[in-house]
């Protein structure tokens, strides 16, 4: 998880980063914002719960403790590093797609894969119905966050958008990360198809604002994780707000 948050990093730095320059930044997130945030949310330091955790916060395996940071951390990046040379040229942004969909898709159907030992994994045991619960709410997520972007993006660009569709599945993934083990099926597929249809916004106005991320990183994992985190609050069962649980949760989530 901790790897995770600092190469999330990488993507929205990608064309215009020194390795060494990457490899310090590793050392600090690693070393001091991921350790100090995971205390926070999943235990204290020496014993009992963090601050955020005693309050009651929840993120079953990371929106916001694992995607958030690191797609904050990205942030920060692109803005210090400023654009990808002829990206932004006058009011004229320069598309720069990615050389090869097919490839962007198999990246994306390992990380789908691979979400399932994220956030199942999560469990630390298979007993008690969770683990296929939670590898049933993360699979309809992704799937709904790829419609929801490709029809936000058909509807936006006037054609159907392969790449922003395969950041709808990541978008999806991340957003149910947080609740996964607490969100219904139902509320799943909404958690993913809002996400899916936020990553596409998020693109466009940090495109606007000459925030230059080649694989929206930022969006993906940044912006999505914090929709993931909040959706506890909004769709968690018992404890969210559509669920009769009140404002308490959101209101912790949005801590």
């Amino acid at each position: 998880f901790c790897a995770t948050a600092a190469t999330i990093v990488s993507g929205a730095m990608a064309e215009r980063t020194k390795f060494r320059s990457y490899l310090i930044y590793t050392i600090a997130i690693t070393v001091l914002v991921y350790p100090i945030f995971g205390c926070w949310a999943w235990g204290g330091l020496f014993k009992g719960a963090g601050w955020l955790e005693a309050r009651g916060f929840m993120d079953f395996a990371g929106s916001t403790v694992v995607h958030s940071i690191g797609g904050w951390a990205a942030l920060a990046g692109a803005i210090a590093l400023g654009p990808r040379a002829g990206r932004y040229v006058g009011n004229r942004i320069t598309p720069m797609p990615g050389h090869n969909i097919p490839l962007a898709a198999l990246g994306v159907f390992i990380l789908w894969f691979g979400w399932f030992g994220f956030n199942t994994g999560s469990t630390c045991a298979i007993g008690g119905g969770d683990f296929a619960f939670i590898a049933v709410t993360t699979n309809i997520s992704a799937a709904a966050g790829a419609v929801g972007a490709l029809l936000c993006s058909w509807v936006l660009f006037k054609k159907p958008d392969p790449s922003f569709a395969l950041n709808g599945a990541l978008a999806g993934l991340v957003a149910i990360t947080a609740g996964c083990n607490v969100i219904s099926v139902p509320f799943a597929a909404l958690t993913g198809l809002l996400a899916g249809l936020i990553v596409v916004v998020s693109c466009v106005l940090f495109d606007k604002i000459r925030v230059d991320d080649p694989v929206v990183a930022i969006s993906v994992h940044g912006v999505c994780g914090v929709w993931g985190t909040l959706a506890v609050g909004l769709f968690g069962n018992e404890v969210g707000l559509v669920n009769g649980g009140g404002f308490t949760q959101l209101g912790i989530q949005a801590l």
